[in-house]
């Protein structure tokens, strides 16, 4: 009982630590006024890695040794654990399945950021390709997300817009 005392120790204390994370991840952003499109997926990449990361560790032999012993030893602790686990996943999942959606407009990052005020030939696949993200992505497709971006690009077309009027 005393190791199993222990481990329950340590679990509550990688707890703590998987809900703070959690906590962090779904605070509201903070960006600049006049971010871009690909400032979304460099989250979105950012937080894949970190929740991929946690998920190697919590998939650690040495993590799941130690949750062996406590499921042998009836713990009430993992009850927490499998609940934390599952959240873990989900943002993973959520954050991985964004970059996948993400990384489709990418192409139309440089183009957008680059061009003169005659951008108008990439906004129809581009809107075409946010409505399919918008249709089929079963994260993506919330009213935050979707304002998020929209936000982003038309912050681009504006930037583009003041470097070409400035440049000429």
């Amino acid at each position: 009982t005393e190791v199993t005392e222990k481990l329950e120790e340590v679990v509550l204390i990688w707890t703590k630590q998987i809900r703070q994370v959690l906590v962090e991840s779904e605070q509201i952003r903070r960006e600049a006024d006049d971010v871009g499109p690909s400032a979304e997926l460099e989250h979105w990449k950012s937080r894949m890695s970190s929740f991929n990361s946690l998920l190697d560790e919590i998939k650690s032999s040495r993590v799941k040794k130690i949750i062996s012993i406590l499921q042998a030893a009836r713990s009430k602790t993992l009850k927490q654990w499998k609940e934390l686990d599952g959240r873990i996943t989900i943002a993973a999942n959520e954050a991985k399945d964004n970059v996948r959606y993400l990384y489709t407009l990418d192409k139309f990052f440089g183009p957008l950021a680059n061009a003169s005020p005659v951008m108008m030939e990439h906004i129809p696949s581009l809107m075409n390709i946010v409505c399919m993200i918008y249709c089929i992505s079963p994260y993506y497709n919330t009213s935050e997300h979707m304002t998020s971006l929209f936000l982003k690009i038309t912050n681009q077309m504006i930037n583009t817009c003041k470097t070409y009027l400035c440049e000429g």
